[in-house]
């Protein structure tokens, strides 16, 4: 793993961004042995997971506006807000993401190929770091509550049914996910996610450090399986656009 990767990920403008990245390296660690035996789940858990699997099954791409609020517990406040729209999608058997900041400052980020590419307009510059070494697990956390697997989860979760809660106009499905191993749980404490149990995916997610500082992912105009256009997971760099390696 490249030991030039950020350590401190909150949100997608300088937080946001790095929270992306450092969810790769937590989850990066997550090695479960060949023959795990899935706990026994209670009923209205496993009700949620089986939806979530049969989301995964038909899943080829997730569209959806995002507000991410990133709250510091050192200053006991919220530190930074963003907003854009975000993207994924199913390329052969590999996931494709990408992020499209407008609030405050416009920023780009994209997962393809092994490759996490961050372009910042405001300063002309585009960095590229390598995540080919652990692509898989980094695959599997971007997909957690979009299109990926309930079941899935279990690998590296310990997931927890907190009943119903209603966001907006959805009655939700709360889970809270806490990881399997001891070196991301350090970093990591936990995930709430709120999902819509009739399309299997999430709402909202609330992603707990082990600092304290959290943030809580609001996602509206949620679209499945739609056609999104090549442009959507293109960097829009100029010829002015200066590129960084790490």
């Amino acid at each position: 793993m490249p030991k030039t990767m950020p350590t401190t990920m909150a949100t997608m403008t300088n937080a946001a961004v790095r929270v992306t990245l450092k969810a790769g390296l937590w989850l990066a660690v997550i090695l479960l042995p060949a023959h795990y035996v899935f706990p026994q789940a209670n009923p209205d858990l496993e009700q949620v997971l089986n939806q979530m699997d049969e989301t995964a099954a038909r899943f080829h791409t997730t569209q959806a506006s995002f507000t991410w609020i990133q709250y510091n517990k050192v200053i006991d406040d919220i530190a930074d807000t963003q907003k854009g729209k975000i993207y994924f999608r199913r390329a052969g058997r590999d996931i494709q993401m990408a992020a499209d900041i407008s609030e405050p400052d416009a920023k780009q980020l994209v997962f393809s190929d092994g490759k996490i590419q961050i372009y910042q307009p405001r300063i002309e510059q585009e960095d590229i770091y390598d995540a080919k070494a652990h692509r898989e697990e980094f695959e599997s956390f971007l997909v957690v509550g979009f299109g990926g697997g309930g079941h899935d989860m279990l690998k590296s979760f310990a997931v927890t049914f907190l009943g119903n809660e209603k966001v907006g106009d959805v009655e939700t499905a709360k889970l809270d996910l806490v990881p399997k191993s001891e070196d991301v749980k350090r970093n990591f404490a936990h995930i709430v996610l709120w999902i819509d149990p009739e399309r299997g995916i999430s709402v909202q997610q609330k992603l707990f450090e082990a600092s304290g500082d959290y943030r809580l992912a609001k996602y509206s105009d949620i679209r499945l399986n739609e056609k999104i256009s090549e442009n959507a997971f293109k960097l829009k760099t100029t010829a002015k656009t200066k590129t960084v390696s790490h």
